[in-house]
């Protein structure tokens, strides 16, 4: 209660001293604007003012247990000074940190006066008044100075939104250079030896040429099924076409039986709504838990040592649930840059949640939280 008293009688010192800082600054910059000088004059000031209101954001944290947290910094759109300028003009947090060194002069008298008056003679309403002062100090903090929840939801989308292109950008380098080194590299070796096979059955004298010609024809046909194998693999990776057709427990069920985990892995899907009704969620949100499942189980092959693993996808209300397991030595972590890590943006540019519990020694769990978005609510 006294650290708390003490700050609201802070108020006052901070409170004239950014009022001064904020109304000179701005003043000064707004009347000078039609010149070149004014607009980074105001600029500064607002940059000054945003800063103040980093130091009201630790204080309410520190003394009044708010929750409020540091918001991200100015984005600059343009290098140099210009770019600057033009980011904390367009920056609405620098404005209302603005408005809080203005309005915080007449509450830090108000709240100094009244603590000072409780002290020296309203003492034994003190505590009521410290607790009704801090609230309405704390109110002016999360409101003022923290990003409203719809600024906050257009950078996430922002941030979403990269994250969603620079995978598509990914994936499709992936299938070019899938379609590059395997698939026209062979068709390509395959029109070769054909070309001479014919040469060969066209100037054909012996019976040595008409075998050598064969051995051609043979070579090619290999050729021909590992470059349909390599396009079936391809195709399996852009979009399985058991996952359309029979959904996610049947195309998990595929997955599972092509890895190497030496126990196998049991998978379990359980997609009945409220009524006992086996319903699938949106296509979109279905391919993204089946390669999330794939990667994972790729990985466990990889690099876990595991001897089995389980995986369970069962719906909880409008959320889809991933939960893959397996008992090998942990120490997976959702590093930037890492396949986990990948994954955990994937998942998060849908709103889902990937967590990730592997200590050393095993085992390792991973969760995964995904909208639900059934196809019927979709159209």
């Amino acid at each position: 209660m006294w650290r708390q008293a003490g700050q609201l009688m802070l108020n006052l010192p901070i409170g004239i001293a950014g009022f001064v800082f904020a109304v000179a600054l701005l003043s000064i910059g707004l009347a000078l604007s039609v010149t070149v000088v004014g607009l980074p004059l105001l600029a500064a000031g607002l940059a000054g003012c945003r800063a103040l209101g980093g130091v009201a954001r630790r204080r309410a944290r520190s003394v009044h247990g708010s929750g409020v947290s540091e918001p991200p910094p100015v984005r600059r759109t343009r290098p140099g000074a210009t770019g600057y300028a033009i980011a904390h003009l367009t920056d609405a947090l620098s404005w209302r940190s603005a408005l809080y060194c203005v309005l915080l002069l007449p509450w830090g008298v108000l709240s100094f006066a009244l603590t000072l008056v409780c002290v020296i003679v309203g003492w034994p309403a003190l505590p009521w008044v410290i607790r009704f002062e801090s609230a309405v100090d704390r109110m002016l903090v999360e409101i003022l100075l923290f990003p409203g929840a719809l600024s906050e939801r257009v950078r996430e989308l922002e941030d979403d939104r990269g994250t969603v292109v620079d995978t598509a950008a990914a994936d499709l380098r992936r299938i070019e250079r899938d379609l590059h080194d395997g698939a026209q590299a062979r068709l390509v070796a395959l029109a070769m030896d054909l070309g001479m096979a014919k040469e060969r059955l066209r100037e054909t004298e012996t019976p040595e040429d008409v075998q050598a010609a064969a051995r051609m024809v043979d070579n090619a046909h290999g050729e021909v099924k590992l470059a349909l194998q390599e396009l079936r693999d391809l195709a399996r990776g852009i979009h399985p076409a058991v996952l359309t057709d029979r959904g996610l427990d049947a195309a998990l069920s595929s997955v599972a039986a092509r890895c190497t985990v030496p126990g196998g892995v049991k998978v379990h899907v359980e997609l009945k709504d409220g009524n006992g009704a086996v319903e699938r969620p949106d296509s979109a949100v279905e391919g993204i838990a089946y390669f999330t499942v794939s990667e994972l189980l790729t990985n466990i092959s990889k690099h876990s040592g595991a001897k089995s693993a389980t995986v369970d996808v069962w719906r909880a209300g409008e959320q889809l649930m991933l939960l893959v397991q397996d008992d090998g030595k942990g120490g997976a972590a959702p590093y930037p840059g890492s396949g986990l890590g990948g994954l955990a943006e994937r998942i998060r540019a849908v709103d889902g949640v990937f967590l990730v519990e592997s200590p050393h020694g095993g085992p390792t769990t991973v969760t995964v939280e995904l909208p639900w978005r059934t196809r019927a609510a979709r159209r």
